[in-house]
């Protein structure tokens, strides 16, 4: 939608174009942009004063050289008037031609997913890696038909777009708790295990190093004290947590209200409900506002982001990171509808932010469990240090971010 050194949105320039296959639409994942029609090479001994096939011979006194165009002409391929990712549009992506296709897409990898997950989910394969993935592949087609509902909502039904998004975001809040639990816990263990483990060798001649370390293995051991203790209880915790969210995935799998959301998905995956209207039809005649205000949104928000001058241990701030992280991930997906491909300049961005995400509910988990009730001193100092350790975690998330994100005008330096 946007390059780093352009000031330019997800709006191809008026005189672009793009070839497909059928040329009707976006290029697909293994077509390079203006590889259609016109870009196919010339007949078998073809010069350049050889006229096309089919055009009759230059009559005396008329130019025996190319017609000229009369059309608008076509934009090379990486050039300033493709737009922003090197390939423009034989005409401005509509529902129908763009968002139309990237639902059914979604739908049928959704449906496709329900299936997988439930031959995984069988007695002799459950609780399987093949059953997290499906679930995993089944969260991601639901975030995608969610997210370009709520962007794309005018150019659709309000009604029906409105109604599955919200069961779509229920759906998703309920299967990634699981599995939310299960990374938490992992992470948190092998956090205490990495500030538990032995000191390092102190510079030789250097008695401030001597010192230095000589207090550290002091905390060391401290630490290795309510260590275990410390990890015990967050499995305890974490871990009935997860079994609850388990449950209640199951629960939620075989409920009334899953089945109502699986046959609307299936529905969507054969006829996408259309807008009624001159004003629905008119927004679903062009995706490229919506689509750019989606970015206009994201850019705003990460340029109120905090200066990460401000320390580590402020999660006052935390929400404007998760509101960046969700509108980062809602511009992924128009650009995705818009532009038939994920933009691979905010994939380490992305990254960052899930890391953040991580860091975030880690610190948040050793902070509660550090005020459970009559637990000994060593445990909390344990905990303690747990906490501190995540949130430099979220410290170094936020530096990530900025230091990997592609628009650096949108994004001034603290």
């Amino acid at each position: 939608m946007r390059r780093p050194d352009q000031q330019t949105t997800t709006r191809p320039a008026p005189e672009a174009t793009l070839g497909t296959g059928n040329g009707t639409g976006p290029a697909g994942p293994d077509e390079a942009p203006g590889a259609g029609p016109a870009a196919q090479p010339a007949a078998p001994g073809a010069g350049p004063d050889t006229p096309p096939a089919g055009a009759r011979p230059a009559k005396p006194g008329e130019p025996s050289g190319p017609p000229a165009a009369t059309g608008t002409p076509a934009a090379r391929p990486g050039s300033a008037e493709t737009g922003s990712a090197g390939a423009g549009f034989t005409r401005e992506p509509t529902a129908e031609g763009a968002l139309a296709p990237y639902l059914r897409g979604q739908a049928a990898e959704f449906l496709r997913s329900l299936r997988l997950h439930h031959e995984y989910s069988a007695p002799a394969d459950a609780g399987g890696h093949g059953a997290a993935e499906a679930a995993r592949a089944l969260r991601r087609a639901a975030r995608r038909i969610g997210g370009s509902l709520h962007t794309f909502r005018a150019a659709l039904d309000p009604h029906w777009a409105d109604q599955l998004r919200g069961e779509l975001a229920w759906l998703t809040g309920i299967l990634a708790r699981e599995h939310a639990y299960a990374n938490r816990l992992a992470r948190l263990v092998d956090a205490l295990h990495l500030l538990s483990g032995p000191t390092l060798p102190a510079a030789r001649g250097a008695r401030a190093a001597g010192e230095a370390a000589g207090a550290d293995a002091q905390g060391r051991a401290a630490l290795g004290v309510g260590a275990a203790r410390a990890a015990a209880l967050l499995e305890r915790r974490l871990t009935l947590a997860r079994t609850r969210s388990h449950s209640a995935a199951l629960q939620a799998l075989g409920s009334s209200r899953f089945h109502a959301i699986a046959d609307a998905v299936a529905l969507l995956a054969s006829e996408v409900p259309a807008p009624s209207g001159h004003a629905g039809r008119a927004a679903a005649a062009s995706l490229l506002e919506p689509a750019e205000l989606a970015e206009q949104r994201l850019l705003t928000a990460v340029a109120a982001l905090p200066p990460d001058d401000t320390g580590p241990y402020n999660e006052a701030q935390d929400a404007a990171w998760h509101q960046a992280r969700l509108l980062l991930r809602l511009h992924r997906y128009a650009h995705e509808v818009v532009l038939g491909g994920a933009d691979p300049g905010l994939t380490a961005p992305g990254h960052a932010l899930d890391l953040h995400r991580d860091a975030v509910e880690a610190a948040g988990a050793a902070a509660a469990a550090a005020r459970t009730p009559r637990i000994a001193p060593a445990t909390a100092y344990a905990l303690g240090v747990l906490h501190a350790d995540q949130r430099h975690g979220v410290e170094s998330a936020r530096a990530a971010f900025r230091e990997t994100w592609p628009y650096a005008t949108a994004l001034a330096a603290p």
